[in-house]
């Protein structure tokens, strides 16, 4: 495998959002590339357009993607007040590069960054990982539960 390089993307992620940036600082068709990788590896987020792709980012207190070369392999969001409460969300990584210890470097990065590394929680979902974010210091949380509320359909 290529060397991978990990882009802590600023608040917003405005390099990738605006500019489509890379590794570099280089244009490679971020966007593109991050729309394509939701396609292909996360059922949960096929077919978000750039507009949606775009307003995700900029609600974003971090961002971190992972290359190889000029192809976005993973990808990790989060949102955070900073001292409470985190979430992390829409980690990703390519199929064909599952089990490298990519997706604990987008998980570790979000981690440490510093919203996410001073709030007393970090909370996650998911529907097929769990036993990966277990191995990351996750726990099942069985004194709370999961409610939602679907205000609209973004189909």
């Amino acid at each position: 495998m290529n060397s991978t390089t990990l882009i802590r993307h600023g608040p917003g992620a405005l390099g990738l959002r605006i500019l489509g940036l890379g590794p570099g600082f280089k244009p490679c068709n971020g966007l593109k590339q991050l729309r394509l990788l939701l396609d292909t590896y996360a059922f949960w987020a096929k077919g978000r357009s750039n507009k949606q792709i775009r307003q995700l980012l900029a609600g974003s207190t971090v961002v971190i993607s992972l290359w190889t070369g000029k192809r976005m392999v993973g990808f990790g969001r989060a949102t955070s007040d900073g001292i409470y409460r985190a979430v992390l969300w829409d980690i990703v990584v390519a199929d064909d590069l599952q089990g490298l210890g990519l997706g604990r470097q987008v998980v570790e990065a979000l981690l440490s960054s510093a919203p996410l590394k001073n709030a007393e929680k970090v909370y996650l979902m998911t529907t097929k990982s769990a036993d990966f974010y277990l191995q990351l210091g996750f726990c099942d949380c069985i004194n709370q539960d999961l409610l939602i509320k679907e205000l609209r359909n973004h189909q």
